[in-house]
């Protein structure tokens, strides 16, 4: 290699790492002290998390392929608008299914908007892109592989919503692949087990405003009108806020919720997430809830059971810590345990789309609602306690007498991780 091509290398390779850090949010650490319980704290809750606290809605919870049932309901029922947002799509019954579903509405006169992260929609087949297309739908792919998008490639977009007519949401971790049929997956895809919730009421409009977010974003669009945010009435007694936004140089508003929501628990923090990689922040507060009293238990997928060897690797190496400050940890191995979902003191949740590691918290957009509704927490209690059946506690005496090699492992995946 002579002098000139040695230069240029070493020019492009400092000028991606001058643009890749540039982009790199630098996230504070967080630290809250309260002595008010969540309940008392639910405007200070959706405030801090750059959100408003909305009365008067429904909330249903909807696991497994369940959801795909709902999907199609709500989109046959549409009568103006149906927008669907969403990280990951291959094609498969899922695919059909719902594809079949949106196109037979836009041909009925429905506005719909579908916007796909170009990374995790990538494996839609160009026949049903065509499909959507020629009947009427707007197929819109987030941050694709292009020159103009370089220096925002890393920011995915992660979150899962449908909303239809402006009225009905739906919101949680489900992906549009036979692996989110569970049990009834007969492809050779890891069954993944999800939760999402149904939400009617004035909630839907912050829903509304997240999708308006990237869509406008990626499209130029601004939509507007009773089709899409149309007068809302109170449909229930359920206290909601979302948490979506992602500002520069700030903490993102799904890591501020969780961190502060932690910081706010009295009695019990159960927590179900495929990919939990706390920072130091977390694990510290953690271990002052544990001080507390606070019973804190992490539910998420063995390393048989999940589809990111990677990302479970790189859990696993603080796996001392937090057991050493007291938390409970827990591996199902049924199948890839998928859902986001959190609860404190059986009197508030947070169900959406971001996991608990860096990549959601200050990367991705993500979409998590925060709910205080007691039957609600206690329908996602009672199905941590079920899950628990199929799962194995982590031993702090089995962890540390793990072998070399795994912890090589586990060290290469941390470090590897906190790079991306």
């Amino acid at each position: 290699m002579n002098w000139g091509a040695a230069l240029a290398i070493g020019i492009a390779v400092i000028s991606l790492w001058l643009l890749w850090s540039i982009r790199r949010h630098r996230s504070p650490s967080l630290e809250m002290r309260c002595e008010q319980t969540i309940d008392g704290l639910a405007l200070s809750l959706a405030g801090l998390s750059l959100g408003s606290l909305v009365e008067g809605n429904t909330v249903e919870v909807i696991r497994n392929h369940w959801f795909f049932d709902a999907v199609e309901r709500e989109i046959h029922s549409a009568r103006r608008s149906v927008h669907l947002e969403n990280f990951l799509w291959k094609d498969g019954t899922v695919s059909a299914r719902v594809s079949a579903a949106l196109a037979e509405a836009a041909r009925r006169g429905v506005e719909v908007r579908v916007l796909l992260d170009a990374m995790g929609g990538r494996r839609m087949a160009a026949s049903t892109r065509q499909q959507l297309r020629d009947a009427g739908c707007r197929l819109v792919f987030f941050h694709r592989w292009s020159a103009r998008n370089l220096g925002v490639l890393s920011d995915r977009d992660h979150r899962k919503l449908l909303i239809v007519d402006g009225e009905r949401g739906l919101v949680g971790g489900h992906c549009y692949t036979d692996a989110w049929l569970g049990d009834h997956n007969i492809s050779p895809e890891l069954n993944a087990y999800d939760v999402s919730v149904r939400v009617t009421g004035p909630i839907v409009h912050s829903l509304q405003a997240a999708f308006s977010e990237n869509w406008a974003g990626e499209t130029g669009e601004l939509f507007a009108g009773d089709g899409v945010f149309p007068s809302l009435r109170a449909t229930g007694a359920v206290a909601m806020h979302a948490a979506f936004s992602k500002p520069e140089r700030s903490a993102p508003a799904v890591k501020i919720l969780h961190h502060a929501a932690i910081c706010m628990a009295r009695r019990r923090i159960w927590i179900q997430n495929p990919y939990f990689i706390p920072k130091p922040e977390a694990i510290d507060a953690f271990g002052a809830a544990v001080n507390r009293g606070v019973d804190v238990r992490v539910l998420m997928p063995s390393i048989d059971a999940t589809d990111n060897p990677i990302v479970n690797l790189a859990s696993r190496r603080n796996f001392g810590k937090l057991l050493r400050c007291g938390v409970h940890i827990f591996e199902y191995e049924k199948g890839l345990l998928h859902q986001k979902v959190m609860t404190v003191d059986g009197l508030w949740s947070a169900v959406g789309s971001s996991n608990f590691d860096d990549r959601s918290f200050d990367t991705n957009d993500e979409l998590t609602l925060g709910i205080f509704d007691v039957s609600t927490a206690g329908k996602l209690d009672a199905l941590f306690a079920e899950q628990l059946r199929c799962a194995k506690p982590v031993s702090l005496h089995t962890w540390e007498k793990r072998p070399l090699l795994r912890r090589l492992q586990e060290h290469a995946c941390y470090s590897a991780r906190q790079l991306l």
